[in-house]
């Protein structure tokens, strides 16, 4: 059996703020955000539930580079906490790491949401420091009763709306999943379309006792008209799904080809003098933090 390295070391390490240096410049601007509000109030409520993200001590600064969790970090250090939960990096490549890196969405929320109140924390004391309302906190928490495990799998990694899973648990497993992936491969994930996808789904379809009542019924052509565009669209994502990783992998390695060229000062006078304009646009390219972007 073939081991798998793993990406960071399995217990955090309490490490003091002055021993942690910022991977980015941090504009004090920040503060005077909701998000970091939000942040700073949850901690200051609850403690810190995810810890930073940091490599290995650097030999020459004595210091961990931080990885991800930098409004944490601001936010520790204007509370004036002596140390910080980290996870380090067993890879040194930060740049790699921030690539990769998803920031929180509907699902990872709800999975800190419930973590924290499995460790005991009121819904009452855990809204005061997310500065949330306790109904929504409520709905945050129960976000996925009734989702099956597959439609978990594909929204993992998006932003949507509370509302927006109480309209597919209406529906039996399978069709969940067709209109998850509907959603997506629309990058529509509103209520709104989760709504018109459950009025277009058959009854056979939907969980006994859950059926949407409708002010005004849809005909059955309408009705055949939509499941039609549906599928259509369906197959299109899994068209597109099929050649996504090999896309992105040669946009990466094209990416990285420009790189070394802009870096070959020879090849960067000669580009100044002669073509200015294909320049700048490598720039543009090199700049970009992720293929998507």
């Amino acid at each position: 059996m073939t081991s798998v390295a793993l990406a960071f070391l399995p217990k955090p390490l309490m490490l003091e703020p002055d021993n942690l240096l910022p991977s980015v410049k941090l504009d004090m601007r920040l503060t005077s955000t909701h998000k970091f509000k939000q942040i700073r109030g949850s901690i200051a409520e609850i403690g810190l539930i995810e810890p930073l993200m940091v490599t290995a001590v650097d030999r020459r600064t004595s210091k961990h580079l931080i990885l991800d969790g930098h409004l944490r970090f601001m936010a520790i250090k204007d509370l004036e906490l002596p140390e910080i939960p980290c996870l380090v990096s067993t890879d040194d490549e930060s740049f790699t790491y921030n690539n990769q890196l998803n920031r929180l969405s509907t699902i990872q929320e709800h999975v800190m949401i419930r973590r924290a109140i499995d460790r005991g924390i009121s819904a009452e004391r855990l809204a005061r420091g997310l500065c949330f309302d306790v109904s929504l906190l409520q709905k945050k928490s129960h976000l996925l009763d009734g989702i099956c495990e597959e439609v978990i799998s594909i929204l993992k990694d998006h932003h949507f709306s509370t509302e927006l899973t109480p309209v597919l648990r209406r529906m039996k497993p399978t069709r969940q999943v067709e209109c998850a992936e509907l959603m997506v491969a629309a990058n529509t994930l509103t209520t709104s379309y989760a709504r018109a996808l459950l009025a277009a789904t058959p009854e056979e379809m939907l969980v006994a006792g859950k059926k949407e009542l409708r002010a005004v019924p849809l005909s059955q052509e309408q009705l055949a008209r939509m499941e039609n565009e549906m599928s259509n669209l369906l197959s299109q994502y899994k068209l597109a799904e099929q050649s996504h990783s090999e896309d992105m992998l040669n946009l990466m390695i094209a990416r990285s080809y420009i790189v070394k060229l802009i870096d070959n000062a020879r090849v960067l006078r000669h580009m100044q003098t002669n073509y200015p304009e294909v320049l700048q646009e490598f720039g543009k390219i090199v700049e970009m933090t992720t293929v998507e972007g």
